[in-house]
């Protein structure tokens, strides 16, 4: 079941929405659940309400796989370049796609401190960081990627999918390897195989390559995805709903090589190279 809760996000000086999954049986049962927070809220559940009409269709996976798990998504502002400022965490002042104010470090500290909060005390959550997760696409997957890293003793695991590094490539990544994680920090990280260039695909993979075995030198579990044919949507997103809850919930194996879809998409990775 969804839940449809109105917030006021006091550092951004907003009202807004937030979508909360639940268990179907969360009522007839007694039992306390992890917790993944997730950004672009309006896109996760349903199609008639995403923004392009097409949802990562969470509510129909959870309630087939039957993962006990709650799944709270904050909406985003989509009016003019609200997003873009909300969802960056450092102030820049030329990016991929212009100066933005960084709001986003203000936003992570209302989930942390005011959301999370009233979300641990509203259900029966397990309120431990091992059981706190958080996950977003394109410029959600880049504050799922901060959000674990500046806030680490909160969430132990994050999704971070086609994540928008290249807005603030260098402040992330300095912030990533200075600091220091939980050894059990596990990250996921994917991109579409057509979502860009040939030789941006390329650079993108090695980078992620890069951040997986520095998280894996300090202890964590990381895996890059790169989805055969994927593009930058929910589409592609929505793909990969059972990839990223097993990686963050089932104890995968460290070595994506074991992974069955990592032997597919680092094999289509190679191929596309030629498109």
């Amino acid at each position: 079941m969804i839940q449809k809760l109105p917030v006021r996000i006091d550092p951004l000086n907003r009202l807004g929405w937030v979508d909360v999954y639940l268990p179907d049986d969360y009522y007839q049962s007694d039992e306390r659940y992890p917790v993944v927070y997730m950004f672009d809220g309006e896109n996760l559940f349903y199609d008639e309400q995403a923004t392009y009409g097409t949802s990562w269709g969470l509510k129909e996976y959870l309630d087939q796989s039957n993962r006990k798990v709650i799944v709270v998504g904050l909406e985003c502002d989509t009016r003019n370049d609200n997003r873009l400022h909300e969802y960056t965490p450092y102030s820049v002042k030329t990016t991929f796609y212009g100066e933005t104010s960084g709001k986003g470090a203000a936003l992570m500290e209302w989930i942390v401190h005011v959301l999370k909060e009233e979300v641990d005390a509203t259900y029966r959550t397990w309120r431990q960081r091992e059981a706190t997760a958080i996950a977003g696409s394109s410029m959600g997957g880049l504050m799922a990627f901060y959000a674990v890293i500046h806030h680490n003793d909160v969430f132990s695991k994050a999704a971070c999918l086609s994540p928008s590094l290249m807005v603030c490539d260098e402040e992330i990544s300095r912030e990533f390897e200075q600091t220091r994680l939980h050894p059990d920090t596990r990250i996921y990280w994917s991109f579409g195989s057509k979502e860009l260039s040939p030789k941006v695909r390329m650079e993108a993979q090695m980078q992620l390559d890069e951040f997986k075995q520095s998280l894996e030198e300090r202890g964590g579990i990381g895996r890059v995805e790169i989805l055969k044919g994927g593009r930058h949507n929910e589409s592609s997103w929505r793909a990969q709903n059972e990839d990223v809850f097993h990686f963050l919930w089932d104890e995968p194996e460290a070595d994506p090589v074991c992974h069955p879809m990592s032997k597919m998409a680092y094999g289509a990775a190679v191929e596309d190279v030629h498109d």
